[in-house]
């Protein structure tokens, strides 16, 4: 078994950046699409919806750097307070084959 003792803060920092931008990705897309369609349903039946899409499209661009930005520091936290911890109770222990 191999102990992991520290861990880089920027490398972890960056993944969770990039896991933060593909999940705001995929959060943009399914909001475009749900206020599309929200749009469609309002426009069919007489209501006036005035900038729901336009919001929808912008989804896509703002969730994803607002979820790459969280991510960028959640993740700089975490690696930060693992390597603290670590110091003091032990790592985490992995078996590599």
């Amino acid at each position: 078994m191999k102990e992991i003792k520290k861990v880089g803060v920027w490398s972890l920092a960056r993944i969770s950046g990039v896991i933060g931008v593909v999940a705001g990705l995929i959060a943009g897309i399914i909001i475009a699409i749900m206020t599309t369609v929200l749009s469609s349903i309002a426009t069919a039946t007489g209501t006036q919806a005035t900038g729901i899409g336009a919001f929808g499209i912008s989804a896509i661009i703002i969730m994803p750097i607002t979820y790459g930005i969280a991510g960028l520091i959640a993740g700089a936290i975490y690696a930060f307070v693992y390597n603290v911890i670590a110091k003091q109770v032990g790592g985490i222990e992995i078996k590599l084959a």
